[in-house]
Order: C-alpha cells, then structure tokens, then sequence
C-alpha cells in the first residue's frame, strides 16, 4: 500500500533537496545499555511496526512502506565527565548526516551514551514522515520491554502508516479556506513591514544545536502566569521570543518600513482528521506567524497579550489554513526556481527570524512493564531554508526542555546562545515576579 504526502510534508521534502532535513529525539532509559541487545530490540519492534524499508517517488510525492528488516544504524558512545557536551555533538552531527534520497531505507538512525547504570537513547530520523507526537509515541513502543531480561517483553506496535492527506480537510472547511483567502494578501503585506533574517547561499547550510533546561519549580510559576494572564504558554513563549530577538536583529525605530519582527510556530491539526499517536503514525502539520514591532521597553505581559490576540483569531477563523494554500502555491513555483532561488525564497517572502514548536511529553509516554519513566526528553528540529533558528520547546515530568537549533551560515554560535540565554532570563525574571 502506498501513502500521499501532505503538503507540509511534500515541501519537507523539497527543502530535504537543498540540506538534511532531520530531527532527533532523545531520551533518558533507566537501565544498563546492552548494546547487542538493543539493537535487537529496536529491529524487532521496527519491523512489527511496519516502518521499514521506505520508498520515496519524489516526482510524484508518494511514499511506501515496503516492510523487511530493519538493519538498525546504532552508534555506541562511551560517557565522559561532560556527557551534556557528547550529546550536543552527536546531536549536530545526526541533524547535518542526510538519509539515502533514492532506494528503499529506514528513515531512523539511532544513538545511545553510556553512563552506566543508565543512558541515553538517541532517535534521528528524515522528518518528512512524521511529526514531533509520533516520534514521542514510536520511541516510547521501541524502549517498551527493554530492561532486565527477566521482564516479560511488552506488545508489538503496529500503527496505520498511510494517514489522509490534507483535500479531505479543505473540503470539511471550505468556508474557512475561501473566506481566508482574503487574509493572503495581509499577511505579505505584514512580511514586507518585518525584518528579513539573513540567509546566504555561499555557505553551507549547517545545523548547530544549544539546549536548556527549565526546572519543575520555574515552569511551574511559568505556567502559572500564563494562566493568570489569560493566554496559553505557547503565547507566552512566543512572546519571550520575540523580545529576546530584539536584543539582536538590527531595526530602524520610527520607519514604517520593516520595523516588525516575524516569528512562526507549528500548529499540529491531528484533531481535524480525528487521529490518535497511539494508533496512526505521521504528520499532520502547519503553520502561524506572528509579526509585532516589539518597541523598548514593551512589559511581556501587554506583548504576550497581542501575541495571543493574533494566535486566538488564527485558531478561530482557522487562518493556518493560509499557510496550507501558500505552501501549495510555493510547490507549484519551486519548479521554476533555480537552487540558489529556491534557499532564498522564504527568506525573501516569508519574512521571521525563528520558528517555534512545542510539544507536551506526558500525555503521550505511557510507561509499559520493565520500563521506568524518563527523567529528560531533549529535542532538536532542523532550521531548513524558512528560518535560520527554531526554538522546540519540550515539556516533560514537570520541567521544559529548550532546544535551540541554528543555521550556522546566518547567525554565530554566539548569538545563538544570546538569544537563547536572553530567552531564559526573560523566563527566569518573570518567574522571580511572580514569586515575590
């Protein structure tokens, strides 16, 4: 049986031509790494799955699981007194090593880091085919059963792997979708007043990676004032977002002329096609952008208050649906473009210095016989050629995971971390705020 790519996963692919378009997951496991024996195990559940042996017909954007063994890539990295800094760089590497483009594959690779009594469990994979709940529902199955050899194993997994695509959603909202396309030309008109981020072609496309960590107690009052302002805190992280990123993106106060700043987050829309992770593995994504002038001295709680004045009307007239047309429009266009064009073109029409995408853990890790809770849940989303920093943010067991993924061709190491140390002391002064 064969699937259709989505829209959002077809454009996935075509930016997969241009620089690896790969994310990875990673996970603390609670038990000795046996190294012969995990890969075992991952090959036996992959297989069960179904989700070997892929085909891709780029032409045509089909996709087909074709099954047989799973010939696991596992890499074994020994622990070291600094193992955040060994994952950071397995983390770089796996987001910047491309899977086979051509032939049938498996779209995951695998890493583990030693520590001992325990490790960490590393799943990279061609982003194309699944979103961020899949994965957290897939590597949840694969480490299900892994533990002492005395632990009855758990159930196989065997997800539907060939989800609707998106015409049956455009039919449901075909009011939505029509009356929405009178909103297209506001949105180009709020790019053309944003600030373009930088995006050279003689550079190679490199993904680099930092990563943070809220404690339980600080996203606890975090939460707490998304609460008491009344916005989500996918709001309010945007909000802190776009405040960090005006301490770095050079604007001209008082000009009328790209004086905004643009960010963008991923709206999950698994609701609308009533599919569950437990049970149907792939994608269903889109997209919201927010652009605000972010003056000096903005409180983020009047920012955060605009943020979610836009994100509320978007979710309400369901203007993501916006973004699903344009990104239909660029797929008829890419054909057109020569390579060069093509890494510029959302650069140039689709003006935002960051992305965002937040995932919630909990609900979706279910902890099976002879496998204990994770402590951590890291997360890394590649940039691709819309933006040269995305922010994933990951909420797990009470605390929040900030990975900062970033184009090293457009923004230095450097200011990378600035931005996203600036994000946490935003976070961190408002968490003290609130405390007093």
């Amino acid at each position: 049986m064969r699937g259709k790519l989505n829209l959002f996963q077809a454009m996935m692919l075509r930016w997969r031509e241009l620089h690896p378009y790969i994310a990875v997951h990673m996970v603390g496991i609670a038990h000795t790494l046996d190294a012969p024996r995990l890969r075992a195990h991952l090959e036996q559940r992959l297989e069960a799955a179904g989700l070997t042996g892929l085909s891709v017909d780029h032409r045509r954007k089909r996709f087909e699981f074709r099954g047989g063994p799973a010939a696991v890539e596992l890499t074994i990295l020994p622990g070291s007194e600094d193992p955040a800094e060994v994952a950071r760089e397995e983390i770089e590497r796996q987001l910047n090593t491309p899977f086979p483009h051509e032939g049938a594959f498996t779209p995951f690779r695998f890493f583990a880091i030693d520590g001992v009594t325990t490790f960490q469990l590393g799943l990279a994979y061609d982003h194309f085919i699944a979103g961020g709940d899949s994965i957290v529902v897939l590597l949840e199955k694969l480490v299900a059963g892994y533990g002492p050899p005395a632990v009855a194993p758990a159930a196989l997994w065997t997800p539907r792997r060939y989800p609707r695509t998106y015409g049956r959603l455009f039919l449901h909202e075909l009011g939505y979708a029509v009356r929405g396309l009178r909103h297209l030309r506001s949105m180009a008109a709020s790019c053309r007043r944003s600030c373009r981020a930088p995006c050279r072609t003689d550079r190679p496309a490199t993904n680099a990676f930092l990563s943070f960590r809220l404690e339980p107690s600080e996203f606890a009052v975090l939460l707490g004032a998304a609460k008491d302002w009344g916005v989500t805190l996918n709001d309010l992280c945007l909000a802190i977002l776009l405040q960090s990123l005006a301490r770095v993106v050079p604007r001209q106060p008082g000009t009328t002329r790209r004086h905004e700043l643009g960010v963008a987050s991923i709206v999950n829309l698994r609701r609308g096609f009533e599919s569950d992770p437990s049970d149907t593995f792939g994608q269903f994504l889109a997209s919201l952008r927010i652009s605000h002038p972010v003056p000096p001295g903005v409180a983020l709680r009047e920012l955060a208050s605009a943020v979610h004045a836009r994100t509320e009307r978007i979710k309400r007239e369901k203007l993501y649906l916006q973004t699903l047309l344009g990104l239909a429009w660029t797929g008829f266009a890419w054909r057109f473009l020569t390579p060069e064009r093509r890494r510029r073109f959302f650069a140039k029409h689709y003006a935002i210095w960051s992305g965002m995408t937040s995932l919630n853990v909990d609900p979706l890790w279910h902890t099976a016989p002879g496998s204990a809770l994770p402590r951590e849940y890291t997360r890394a989303v590649p940039t691709g050629p819309v933006a040269p920093m995305v922010f994933a943010i990951t909420t797990f067991r009470g605390a929040m995971h900030l990975g900062v993924s970033f184009r090293t061709a457009d923004v230095s190491r450097e200011t990378a971390g600035r931005v996203a140390t600036t994000f946490l002391d935003q976070t961190r002064n408002l968490v003290c705020s609130q405390q007093q």
